[in-house]
């Protein structure tokens, strides 16, 4: 059981204060004479609190009295707290400060992550701390540039610039408690936690600290300094072109039952097209699919084969991981259940085909996974469908559900992927191997992962920070609720840390993280397809009114994208190519009076305007739209139907041609959101869009929350402003 003992308040603030912590000048005396002198040794007025180790929440007994302005204000105060001890408050003292004014208070503080260690806490402090819960988190070790991305995200925010005649918050002195902070929770694994409450911001804008406790746990272990960092890559690079790039792929226990894994598997590989060796292996030596089975491994020749894909009783695992060592096959996939999922002797089988696999120099994916994808060597070796087309987008995911939810939206997008992996129960190799691996395949543009529990903290950090210096990263995580953690933690036996914590990790390291499946695979998309945008000003372009009004809602909701200026020579270009009765203004409404030249021309306009840094187009496929009614109506293709048809649609692929020839030409992203998308894929304008190899929204808004994750990540890594 875990043990608690809390410092006293002066003992708390001694320890932050040889750090660097700044506080309020004080004393700690024994009576209220004594109170009286120190008082006027800081000049008048001051704080008198009765204290001790037992006194952690004083507000709240009355314990505090403060803005004592002279003597014999002191010497009442320190005979009226003396007087409320209690029998069971222990040891008691005066503390005597300076008393420190404001309308500004914030807190600092620690905790300490199971999984992530210390995790820095900045917010809203005072009485109103626990009331709003303005807070934000942060993994240590913390840069500079932490603090004001959680100073920022406030939603006080605006109150600690320059406010009402007082002083920005001197965020430098800030900065220094928070070292402070974090170097004494760093240097001590005994300190469970530490809260600096209020720190208090004068009219100068001076952060000055009143108070603080910290909370010490008497089980500790180890000090933090001596646990190892976490050392990349851990598996040989071989292992993983075994994986994913394998000469010869043979399926281990091949069924001619199509219901069967064996089956499917043998299926899948040959169907997707893949050109290596095929083999396959059952114990009645059965043709399957037209392969003809060999009973035993040992039957193929000596690096024929680099992949072994098993879909055998997992009994039978460990020696034909073996077998399969024998023959030079350097990467094996295991699909079948019945290991760590399934109580201790389960983790025992587990524990014997790792180390099985790590003496044998084997790349070990699984158990309990779905399979791998690797469309540049049309590998399709999975127990489930589907095969995506080939792309850039990379996904290493906890759950072979989710593998399939982000191929399936490839599928329908057009987007396509480069390599796809389940981890299942990640006995060797866990997707923080994955991410790092992925992050530099050349193959890979942006990595795409599904993470539900962490079993170890520091090494995802570790992955995730080398990861995201090299490409993006889009992160949807699993178990953000009490209700989710639950599921999760019964999923993958894997722990769902505090999701404040997660989500301020993410933050720091540039990571995306999304909200659901469609914003994970619509922010991968954009990374994979578009140019990054060098700033956060928008131009939106419609051809409806309520298109542009409802994208510019969603445009601003999080702040981090701001509707473009427009200036005079662009809007007087504007009122040239738009009927009068247009909106003039951003969004910029055509108000359906387009002619044959108009969309290509506004586009060129915003894309080339410098206050833009990118455009979103709303409309396309309406022409084409009215074309598809007019197609399968009763008077097609007399009428002149069938010119005005092949009119329609050729407008529409004009539009995404042109959008996709500004894009190359700007550098600037210019996203198209069109419902007709997913309403009417085969409509003129998205088909283009995905034949030229680009994303087409669902919407408006899913397009802006998109280019809004590519902006923060753009910022992040220095590459927008």
């Amino acid at each position: 059981m875990v043990e608690l003992r809390t410092l006293s308040e002066h003992e708390s603030k001694q320890v932050l204060t040889t750090r660097g912590a700044l506080f309020a000048s004080e004393a700690i005396v024994p009576d209220a004479q004594q109170a009286v002198a120190a008082a006027q040794r800081f000049g008048f007025p001051v704080v008198v609190k009765l204290v001790g180790e037992r006194l952690a929440h004083k507000s709240e007994r009355g314990l505090v009295r403060v803005a004592l302005g002279d003597a014999s204000a002191v010497q009442r105060a320190a005979q009226d707290l003396l007087a409320l001890r209690r029998a069971d408050d222990g040891n008691v003292a005066l503390l005597v400060a300076q008393h420190v004014s404001g309308a500004r208070e914030l807190l600092v503080g620690m905790v300490r992550d199971p999984l992530f260690g210390v995790v820095i806490v900045v917010g809203v402090g005072g009485v109103s701390a626990e009331a709003f819960s303005d807070v934000q988190m942060r993994v240590a070790p913390l840069v500079r540039a932490d603090l004001d991305d959680m100073l920022d995200s406030l939603s006080a925010a605006s109150l600690l610039g320059a406010f009402r005649g007082q002083q920005p918050l001197d965020r430098d002195a800030l900065w220094r408690t928070i070292v402070a902070v974090a170097q004494t929770a760093t240097e001590r694994s005994d300190i469970a936690s530490i809260d600096i409450n209020p720190v208090i911001v004068t009219p100068q804008g001076e952060p000055i600290a009143v108070d603080a406790l910290i909370e010490l746990r008497t089980d500790h272990q180890t000090s933090e300094a001596s646990v190892p960092t976490p050392v990349f890559p851990r598996h040989a690079d071989a292992g993983f072109r075994a994986l994913f790039e394998p000469r010869g792929v043979v399926v281990l226990g091949a069924s001619t039952h199509p219901g069967k894994f064996g089956f499917v598997s043998l299926h899948n590989l040959l169907a997707s097209g893949y050109s290596g060796r095929v083999a396959a292996t059952n114990l009645a030596r059965e043709t399957v699919l037209g392969i003809q089975t060999v009973e035993s491994v040992s039957e193929l020749p000596v690096g024929a084969f680099d992949l072994a894909f098993f879909c055998t009783p997992a009994s039978a695992n460990e020696q034909l991981l073996k077998d399969c060592a024998a023959r030079g096959i350097g990467a094996a996939f295991i699909t079948s259940a019945g290991y760590g999922e399934a109580g201790d002797s389960g983790r025992a089988a587990e524990l014997r085909l790792v180390e099985a696999a790590k003496a044998a120099n084997v790349l070990l994916a699984g158990p309990n996974g779905q399979g791998v994808v690797s469309t540049p060597s049309s590998l399709c070796a999975q127990i489930v469908a589907p095969y995506p087309p080939a792309g850039a987008i990379s996904i290493a995911s906890q759950s072979g559900n989710f593998v399939s939810s982000f191929m399936n939206l490839a599928r329908a997008t057009g987007v396509g992927v480069a390599r796809a992996v389940s981890a299942g129960n990640a006995a060797a190799v866990d997707v923080a191997d994955y991410i790092e691996w992925m992050s530099r395949d050349t193959a890979t543009a942006t990595v795409l992962s599904y993470i539900e529990g962490v079993t170890d903290g520091q090494r995802l950090r570790n992955a995730l920070e080398l990861a995201i210096a090299r490409k993006p990263v889009v992160l949807l995580k699993g178990g953000a609720s009490a209700e989710g953690a639950r599921a999760a933690s019964s999923h993958t036996g894997a722990l769902a840390s505090n999701d404040d914590v997660f989500s301020g990790l993410c933050r720091q390291l540039g990571i995306v993280r999304a909200a659901g499946v469609e914003e994970a695979f619509d922010a991968a998309a954009f990374f994979a397809t578009s140019p990054l945008p060098r700033g956060n000003r928008v131009a939106i372009l419609t051809t409806a009114g309520g298109w542009g009004v409802v994208t510019a809602d969603a445009l601003s909701v999080d702040g981090i994208l701001r509707l473009a200026e427009l200036p005079d020579d662009v809007m007087a270009r504007l009122d040239e190519l738009l009927v009068a009765r247009w909106s003039r203004n951003n969004p910029v409404d055509c108000a359906g009076g387009e002619t044959r030249d108009t969309i290509p021309l506004v586009l060129e306009v915003l894309a080339s305007c410098s206050s833009v840094d990118a455009v979103v187009y709303l409309g396309i496929g309406i022409q084409a739209n009215q074309a598809r009614l007019m197609r399968e109506g009763d008077f097609y293709p007399g009428d002149g139907l069938a010119r005005i048809v092949e009119y329609h649609e050729r407008q529409d692929e004009r539009f995404a041609t042109a959008a996709h020839e500004l894009a190359k030409s700007t550098g600037k992203p210019i996203l198209i959101a069109t419902e007709l998308a997913v309403a009417d894929p085969q409509n003129a304008g998205p088909r283009t869009v995905r034949e030229l190899g680009g994303m087409c929204y669902a919407s408006g808004p899913r397009a802006v929350r998109a280019l809004g994750h590519a902006y923060s990540y753009a910022r992040h890594r220095s590459l927008a402003g």
